[in-house]
């Protein structure tokens, strides 16, 4: 009798909790220009934002490359930003050239990524 008594609330806390376990993930090098020039513009508010909170950021070498996420096609050029959902890319942003192009380009896969969650589908 009480575990059916738990059972309001955890089913309370699974509907609380966020339906995607996201994190993007920032492949680098060592002296990639445009990886320093996301630190300076992008870097100090990223965490602060709606997208840094939903999908906080995980820096990687290019050459030790997460080997626990499934990856679409290899990492060849830096910076790469991959948005993964429990350990598989959801999407990918290949270079950077300003904050505008970035935040564009993230809010895009973040609103293709929930369409695809409302539907109950996974993201292509």
């Amino acid at each position: 009798m009480r575990i059916l008594s738990l059972l309001p609330l955890l089913a309370a806390l699974l509907a609380a909790s966020p339906a995607a376990a996201w994190e993007l993930i920032m492949v680098e090098r060592p002296g990639c220009a445009w990886c320093a020039r996301w630190t300076r513009e992008v870097g100090p508010v990223y965490a602060r934002t709606d997208e840094g909170r939903r999908a906080p950021l995980r820096r990687v070498d290019i050459d030790a490359a997460p080997a626990e996420v499934t990856l679409r096609a290899p990492l060849l050029f830096t910076p790469t930003f991959v948005l993964a959902d429990r350990g598989r890319e959801i999407g990918r942003i290949t270079g950077y050239a300003d904050d505008g192009m970035f935040w564009g380009l993230l809010g895009a896969m973040i609103a293709k990524a929930d369409r695809a969650a409302d539907k109950g589908e996974t993201v292509p």
